[in-house]
């Protein structure tokens, strides 16, 4: 796939940018860690050239900006294929880099058709920033032994980390320090968003699930059904 750039008409865009471009075609590979020879593909198939292509036609559709990245086979089950770096979404957006194109469309909707609604309604703000923890990441499943030496989604840029928002009013809701909040407000949001995340996703795990999510919900494009 050739690499290029789909951004928002001017009168479309917002001010700031939602993540640093990291221009891993002209920069070189993304961050990978070391792994033992043989690991694991991770499950999901790569995405067909009209998958991607329909893809796109949805982010162009929905107004998000954004760079399309070239196919890019790390070895060892790490790589990229239909693979963006989102540009601009609406609300400014930190810590992510690669998304394969499904799962950038899918957090890029939460993001602004949950999460941000949610905010207002709940908190009574309007969000300033989305706290991402990572997208790419060449490594194994973590934190529970069924992964059985599994690729995560991370390795194939197929799932995204949520850690939290910063609101317009200076306040600060974490997955880390608010998941067992007292305050009632901030209970029912994150609920709320993590109830709608499972409408959206394939897997979200959260801190319930282990303690390798204690500080973040895995968002991850690959049908199976899970929600924890």
């Amino acid at each position: 796939m050739i690499a290029g750039v789909f951004r928002l008409p001017r009168s479309c865009r917002r001010s700031g940018i939602v993540a640093t471009l990291l221009l891993l075609s002209a920069c070189g590979r993304p961050d990978r860690q070391p792994d033992r020879p043989g690991a694991p593909r991770a499950s999901i198939a790569t995405p067909s050239l009209r998958e991607t292509a329909q893809c796109l036609a949805d982010l162009r559709q929905m107004n998000v900006a954004y760079r399309v990245l070239p196919d890019r086979d790390f070895g060892n089950g790490c790589g990229l294929s239909g693979a963006v770096q989102l540009v601009e979404i609406g609300v400014p957006v930190t810590g992510i880099t690669a998304m394969r194109c499904g799962e950038a469309r899918a957090f890029s909707a939460w993001v602004r058709n949950a999460l941000a609604p949610a905010a207002w309604q709940m908190l009574g703000s309007e969000i300033a920033s989305v706290q991402g923890m990572g997208s790419y990441a060449c490594r194994n499943v973590v934190g529970t032994a069924r992964g059985g030496g599994r690729r995560s989604g991370h390795a194939i840029a197929n799932a995204v980390d949520f850690g939290g928002v910063t609101l317009k009013d200076g306040r600060r809701v974490t997955v880390l320090r608010d998941w067992t909040s007292p305050d009632p407000q901030v209970q029912r949001f994150l609920t709320t968003i993590h109830d709608s995340a499972c409408r959206r996703f394939g897997t979200v795990l959260s801190p319930a699930y282990n303690a390798a999510h204690r500080d973040h919900l895995h968002l991850e494009d690959d049908r199976a059904g899970v929600c924890r």
